[in-house]
């Protein structure tokens, strides 16, 4: 548990740190920031979904899969999630927090760090890493670029980013501590999968940072992350 209990010292310094550097910071500049971010955010998840998507072979072809059960993964789980309500339900929570702290963009922040910070091969293959051999250093290693965007987080969207360090304990640490469990399954074809489908949620973050109409509701996808799970456990039980 000593990478995951790292990972989220260094998210809540990073925001605390951002939201330092944002008390006199001009409309202006935290604009061009928040756009910066929002580049960078895309870009992030558009490498990804590549990644994840595209092989090459021994000859030096490249191919690629997944395209089908990235739309159907993407379609499933928002209606999965506008029928849950997940986004409305998070942003209540969001504007509850906000009424008593008195801070602005608790749930974007909250939600968009989430998302950021908990999907990605770096956070299933550093816990099982650290759950197995003990060896946490995929996750310091993740720290270290979790703590940065929490700064810039913190700056542009403000204290929301803090609070990221509860889910990272709890998905993050709880893949660590079932580790023994999940790590026959979580690899191979099934990560790259489930990490398709995150970067794909972490290029509409993105999305909605750049185009301010765009409204993406990127928690209503959450239950997309489910569906290359169940389709693997389909064609395990059909085979």
């Amino acid at each position: 548990m000593m990478g995951t209990i790292v990972n989220a010292v260094a998210v809540v310094a990073g925001g605390l740190l951002g939201l330092a550097l944002k008390r006199g910071m001009k409309p202006a500049l935290e604009e061009s920031i928040h756009k910066a971010l929002g580049i960078a955010v895309m870009v992030l998840g558009i490498n990804g979904i590549l990644g994840a998507m595209f092989t090459v072979s021994e000859e030096g072809g490249l191919s690629s899969s997944g395209e089908l059960l990235l739309i159907i993964s993407l379609v499933i789980g928002a209606l999965v999630g506008e029928l849950l309500g997940i986004d409305e339900r998070l942003n209540r929570f969001g504007q509850m927090v906000e009424r008593r702290v008195g801070g602005e963009g608790f749930a974007v922040s909250f939600v968009s760090g989430t998302l950021l910070f908990c999907v990605g091969a770096m956070t299933i293959v550093g816990a099982i890493n650290d759950g197995l051999y003990g060896d946490p250093s995929i996750l310091y290693a993740k720290s270290m670029l979790d703590g940065i965007a929490a700064i810039v987080f913190g700056a542009s969207l403000g204290a929301g980013v803090c609070f990221c360090a509860v889910p990272i304990l709890l998905y993050q640490g709880g893949l660590t501590l079932l580790a023994g469990l999940l790590e026959p399954y979580l690899q191979g074809a099934l990560l790259d999968q489930i990490c398709m489908v995150g970067y794909a949620m972490v290029l509409c973050i993105g999305i909605n940072f750049i185009v301010k109409d765009a409204k993406i509701k990127t928690a209503n996808l959450l239950p997309a992350l489910l569906v290359p799970v169940v389709w693997t456990g389909i064609q395990s039980l059909i085979g």
